[in-house]
């Protein structure tokens, strides 16, 4: 397939992901913006899996297969009164796969363009060390929220004496593993980022913030970590496709919406 003819498909698809957006705004038109979407989506698949670089048939097939067939599972099992939940854990692992893309680029980021294993540009490693952070932010900041709003975990706010002042000392944390990570390539600093007692400050700061929330705010809040992460798994591997660009353009703004509704101290 010719690149000029896949732009144009990732065109129509990307249009289609405006209808979908636009059809889910109402009652009336969501069954038709599903519809568009999935479509969308469709495209979107059919023409990144017909470019010639791509040869993983098998392991594309296989998640396809692993991840549809879980979905159909849980969506003709799921409660509608349950929803809030699933779309916690579902968060969590949106948070998760941030997380393992970082993870794929730094060892291995030669297919990407940004590098050679042990020498990657600074600026990918900024946006790589970005995504895992947000990518943790997210998956523990779900699994909290799931606790919650499942009934594991008190649905009263969580606080303690001197939590915004941990909050600080774990951002700054993160802002020294962010650094030396871009300026050194290490491996040390990525995982610190992300697993490290004491040194995983996005994973603790956002269980803190959420174990903060009472249980009514906790929809609330993963929605502009799931935005932000989604965008930032994309970042990662410097995906720069038309149509991904405006697909999550989209997503940022409806989870920022989502927030504008609500009282401002809820959605930060």
């Amino acid at each position: 397939m010719g690149a000029s003819f896949s732009a144009y498909l990732y065109l129509v698809a990307a249009v289609m992901f405006i209808m979908a957006l636009r059809g889910l705004s109402s009652p009336e038109t969501a069954r038709a913006g599903n519809l568009y979407g999935m479509g969308g989506m469709a495209i979107a698949i059919l023409t990144t899996i017909s470019m010639p670089e791509v040869t993983s048939y098998g392991l594309i097939i296989a998640g396809i297969i692993i991840g549809g067939g879980i979905g159909a599972f849980i969506a003709m099992r799921i409660q509608m009164t349950a929803l809030p939940q699933l779309v916690a854990a579902f968060h969590s692992l949106v948070g998760l796969a941030a997380c393992a893309v970082a993870a794929a680029a730094f060892y291995n980021p030669t297919p990407y363009g940004i590098g050679v294993p042990g020498n990657i540009a600074m600026g990918s490693l900024i946006e790589m060390s970005l995504g895992l952070a947000i990518g943790a932010i997210t998956f523990t900041g779900s699994i909290i929220a799931f606790g919650k709003l499942q009934g594991l975990i008190t649905g009263k706010p969580v606080t303690f004496p001197g939590q915004h002042l941990l909050n600080a000392i774990l951002g700054v944390l993160l802002i020294v593993l962010v650094a030396w990570m871009a300026t050194t390539n290490s491996v040390t600093a990525f995982w610190l980022i992300f697993i490290a007692p004491r040194g995983n400050s996005c994973a603790i700061s956002a269980a803190e913030r959420s174990r903060s929330l009472a249980v009514a705010s906790i929809a609330v809040s993963v929605q502009p970590s799931n935005g932000t992460c989604t965008s930032m798994a994309r970042i990662t591997v410097c995906i720069s496709t038309f149509s991904i660009i405006i697909t999550l353009a989209l997503l940022y703004r409806h989870d920022l919406v989502m927030c504008n509704h609500f009282p401002y101290d809820y959605c930060i």
